[in-house]
């Protein structure tokens, strides 16, 4: 990737996931003393899971003020929220059924809608919060992982559509290891102006993927990574060893 990147590199995914922990509870903690709320997008994906058992954690569970935190999400799979694939429905089961959550705060995608009506519902939800002179808001955090073909969030290799470029949400459909391929994403629009973005990236399945995102080849149409390029904010990747194990052919330091 071409703009300032912090990169951080864990043995295990439990090393990871407790370094991401603390670095939302950091985040959080600094943005709801500067303006009395902490706004969040959640990733949907395998590796999130063990992202929410740490913060659930004792130890660090009591750290966040839950009820001045708002819940987005950066996609979500056409399909009710009870369903197995639902982003919405994986992180209340595994988070927020466990802490004490404002239910108004929470901004769920409808994915149990057609896909038309889904898009202009959080639409209309991102405008009605958005940031001053945007039509969305300017998010704390942005959690996103990545597929072993590239793809962030509901974003997939291919073709750059109009949509994207101009809507901050988008319908999508692709086939992902045998999931619904009906999705929504929030779009490069929304992400690119976030404070901070963290990448979450697990697995030796990755990690081709990911030393393409990092080699010298820019590619936006076939790694939708390279399509974010944060404004004023900050981007990490928390990167575990095997998803990790081809970066040093393309001679990356991690800090």
């Amino acid at each position: 990737m071409k703009q300032k990147t912090n990169l951080k590199i864990y043995k295990t995914l439990d090393d990871l996931s407790l370094a991401v922990a603390n670095e939302i509870i950091h985040v959080a903690k600094r943005a709801i003393d500067e303006k009395g709320v902490f706004s969040i997008s959640l990733s949907g994906g395998s590796t999130v899971v063990k992202l929410y058992e740490q913060l659930l954690d004792p130890s660090l569970q009591d750290q966040v003020a839950w009820d001045k935190v708002d819940f987005y999400w950066g996609d979500e799979r056409l399909v009710p929220p009870i369903h197995p694939e639902s982003n919405f429905g994986m992180a209340k089961r595994c988070l927020l059924d466990h802490i004490p959550y404002d239910p108004t705060h929470v901004f769920r995608m409808m994915g149990e809608l057609e896909p038309g009506e889904a898009v202009e519902d959080y639409n209309q939800k991102l405008k009605e919060n958005a940031a001053p002179s945007m039509d969305w808001p300017r998010f704390d955090l942005v959690l996103l992982g990545m597929g072993s073909d590239g793809h962030i969030a509901s974003i997939f290799p291919g073709d750059i559509s109009e949509q994207e470029q101009i809507s901050p949400v988008v319908a999508s459909q692709a086939e992902y290891q045998g999931r619904p391929g009906e999705r929504m994403s929030l779009t490069p629009l929304v992400f690119n102006s976030a404070r901070n973005l963290f990448f979450l990236v697990s697995g030796e399945s990755k990690a081709p993927a990911l030393a393409k995102v990092f080699g010298d080849q820019l590619d936006p149409e076939g790694l939708p990574a390279h399509r974010l390029d944060l404004q004023k904010g900050e981007v990490t990747w928390f990167i575990d060893e095997p998803a990790a194990s081809l970066l040093h052919e393309v001679r990356i330091d991690p800090e």
